[in-house]
C-alpha cells in the first residue's frame, strides 16, 4: 500500500484522528472475507492498524460497519476492533481504519467463554431503542455483506422480519433474476403465515452482531473471542444463533454454554430454520443459484 493514493489517505486519517504524524512503512495482507481487501499496515513509529478497502463499494458501507463496531463495543461484553475512521482516497477507493488485533491460539474453554458472553451480549439492553421506546431495528440501515439491510424501527417482530428481512431478500431475488414461480409462491405463502412460526417467544430486542458465522470472529492474542464484520441491529437472539449454525465454526460446547447462560424457549428448532432462511436468501442474492435449493427446502417445510 505504500506511496499510493490509498496509503496517503490512510496516513492522513490516522494523523488527523490520533494527533500524531503517520507514515506507512510496511504491511501484509490479512483475511478480510470475500468482499473487501484487507491489510495490516505498520507505521514508522511501530504502530499497526487494520485497513479494509474497496474501490467499488456501496456508499456508506464502511461508515455503517464502524457504527456497528461502536455499538458492540459499547455493550462491553465481547471485544471488537476499535474503529478509527473511514474515508475515500483520491482515486475513489473507500476504506476503513481500525485497531489491529493480533490473533492467538484457541485456548481450552474458548467455546464455553464465547457461548456465555454471546448470551450476555443478547441480554444487554442496548441504548438503541427506537424513537418510541423498545423496538426492532437500528438507528441506520446497513449492509449484510454487500447487500443493503433495512433497519427501520418496528414495534412488531413478525412485521419486521416479514418486511425488512425475508420480504426484502425475496424482492431482491426477483429484481436480480434469481427467483422463479416456485420460490415466489412459497415465499409469499410463508410471509402470509409468519405469525404461526415467529410469534413466540415474547422476548425483548437485544443487540445482535447480525452476521455471526465462523468467518466473522477471531481468537485474540489473549485467547478470548473477538467479533468482526458486523451487520448490527436489535432483534430476537434466535436470529443470531441461526446464522451460527450455517457454514460451520461453532461446536457443541459453545451452544451448551449459551443454553446454560440463557436457555432457548420451546420451539426454537423450527424458528431457527426460518431465521437461517434469511441468510440463505442473502447468499442466493450475493452468489447465485447454488443456494436456491437450500432456500426452497426451508420454504417447503414452513410455507
Amino acid at each position: 500500500m505504500r506511496d499510493t493514493p490509498l496509503a496517503r489517505a490512510v496516513e492522513h486519517l490516522i494523523a488527523e484522528r490520533t494527533g500524531t504524524a503517520a507514515r506507512i512503512t510496511g504491511g501484509r495482507a490479512a483475511g478480510g472475507g470475500c468482499i473487501h481487501n484487507a491489510e495490516v499496515v505498520e507505521l514508522d513509529d511501530g504502530r499497526r492498524f487494520f485497513v479494509k478497502s474497496n474501490p467499488d463499494v456501496a456508499p456508506g458501507t464502511f461508515e455503517r460497519e464502524a457504527e456497528g463496531l461502536a455499538a458492540l463495543a459499547e455493550a462491553g461484553v465481547l471485544r471488537v476492533p476499535r474503529p478509527l475512521g473511514s474515508g475515500e482516497s483520491d482515486d475513489g477507493t473507500a476504506f476503513l481504519v481500525m485497531e489491529a488485533i493480533a490473533s492467538g491460539p484457541r485456548t481450552a474453554g474458548f467455546s464455553e467463554v464465547f457461548g456465555r458472553r454471546l448470551a450476555q451480549l443478547h441480554r444487554a439492553r442496548p441504548r438503541h431503542r427506537g424513537p418510541g421506546g423498545e423496538a426492532f431495528g437500528f438507528d441506520r440501515d446497513n449492509y449484510l455483506g454487500a447487500t443493503p439491510q433495512p433497519n427501520p424501527w418496528t414495534a412488531d417482530w413478525c412485521e419486521f422480519w416479514r418486511r425488512h428481512r425475508l420480504g426484502h431478500q425475496l424482492e431482491l431475488a426477483r429484481r436480480n433474476g434469481l427467483s422463479d414461480r416456485t420460490l415466489d409462491d412459497l415465499g409469499d405463502r410463508l410471509l402470509d403465515r409468519l405469525e404461526d412460526w415467529l410469534s413466540e417467544p415474547d422476548e425483548p430486542a437485544g443487540l445482535l452482531h447480525g452476521d455471526l458465522w465462523g468467518g466473522n470472529y477471531m481468537v485474540g492474542e489473549d485467547g478470548a473471542p473477538v467479533l468482526v464484520d458486523p451487520a448490527v441491529y436489535c432483534g430476537r437472539r434466535e436470529a443470531e444463533l441461526a446464522m451460527t449454525r450455517l457454514f460451520g465454526g461453532f461446536d457443541g460446547r459453545f451452544y451448551a454454554a449459551y443454553e446454560e447462560a440463557w436457555p432457548l424457549a420451546p420451539g426454537s428448532e423450527e424458528r431457527l430454520a426460518i431465521y437461517e432462511l434469511y441468510h440463505l436468501l442473502n447468499h442466493l442474492n450475493l452468489f447465485g443459484r447454488s443456494y436456491r435449493s437450500g432456500c426452497v427446502a426451508i420454504l417447503r417445510r414452513f410455507a
